[in-house]
């Protein structure tokens, strides 16, 4: 199994990137892809939604993308709420525009994925959700400009 990343890191790779793409974004505001790109962009980062079923659309006030290969600019971190076995091809188009982090939600884990990812220079980030360590780790706002929202925590995860 890959190795977990210690809270150091984390808080590093939170406070360094701003950008981070959504994998898997969905518009119904019950899922927690959504909650979680929704308390993200109140802490002041970019989120760019990823989704091919609904690109095109808006959520969160964001244009949907089809791939991470159609977004406007390379994102610095690609949050991915597909499950694990849907995580590869993901991890291929993150090295391929340049991102820096590819981060897994909860229970979302592929060693295959995280290796090749790692050996083409990405940190990895498994089974964690941005943005529960955002608040666990005491990480204020990004921007300055937006307060802290409650987060209750264990929320993330694969969706499809």
């Amino acid at each position: 199994m890959f190795e977990d990343v210690p809270d150091d890191e984390i808080r590093a790779v939170l406070t360094r990137f701003k950008r981070i793409a959504v994998v898997g974004l969905s518009e119904n505001p019950a899922r927690p892809s959504y909650g979680v790109a929704a308390y993200l962009l109140r802490q002041g980062y970019e989120i760019d939604p990823v989704n091919p079923t609904i690109a095109g659309r808006t959520v969160l006030g964001r244009t949907v993308y089809a791939s991470l290969r159609d977004l406007p600019q390379p994102p610095e971190i690609v949050d991915v709420f597909r499950r694990s076995e849907f995580v590869p091809p993901v991890a291929e188009d993150a090295i391929a525009v340049g991102a820096k982090v590819l981060w897994t939600q909860y229970d979302v884990v592929n060693d295959e994925a995280a290796k090749r990812a790692a050996d083409a220079g990405l940190i990895v980030i498994q089974d964690h959700c941005t943005a529960a360590d955002h608040r666990r780790l005491g990480i204020g706002p990004v921007s300055g400009t937006y307060p802290p929202a409650p987060f209750s925590g264990r929320e993330g995860g694969a969706e499809g």
